[in-house]
């Protein structure tokens, strides 16, 4: 993030989303950490001047930023295990793999100059879908 904003990114340029509200403080901290406002956005989705926006994957659609961070892409949170593990059927799996990568995909593609996408040791396997490139 600090790339970007010496970049000319404005805070409220940027976007960061998590899988779901478990991992909104691990967002928090690292806007934090960088020394950054941040807002979580709720329903409402209104972005303030001056701060980093942090909401779920969930929220994500619609909206667009200069600079995308898509956190916590671990193993267990996307897909999301508890998801997984209540799924009887092999097409039901099938339809939960789908709609959890799908969810991934909605959250990079609102980024319209830069994204970043990050996890822990083991990375979700969806992010070996994702093109990788260094800017």
């Amino acid at each position: 993030m600090k790339r970007r904003i010496a970049d000319g990114v404005r805070p409220h340029e940027i976007g960061i989303f998590v899988r779901s509200d478990r991992e909104l403080d691990r967002a928090k901290a690292a806007v934090e950490q960088s020394g950054m406002a941040c807002r979580v956005l709720d329903e409402h989705v209104q972005t303030k001047t001056g701060h980093v926006s942090v909401c779920t994957m969930h929220l994500a659609k619609g909206l667009e930023f200069k600079t995308v961070a898509v956190m916590a892409c671990d193993d267990i949170v996307i897909p999301l295990q508890q998801r997984i593990e209540t799924v009887v059927e092999a097409a039901d799996l099938e339809e939960v793999y789908n709609t959890e990568r799908h969810l991934l995909y909605v959250a990079c593609t609102r980024a319209r100059d830069h994204l970043f996408v990050s996890g822990t040791a083991p990375a979700s396997e969806f992010l070996a879908d994702l093109a990788v490139t260094s800017s």
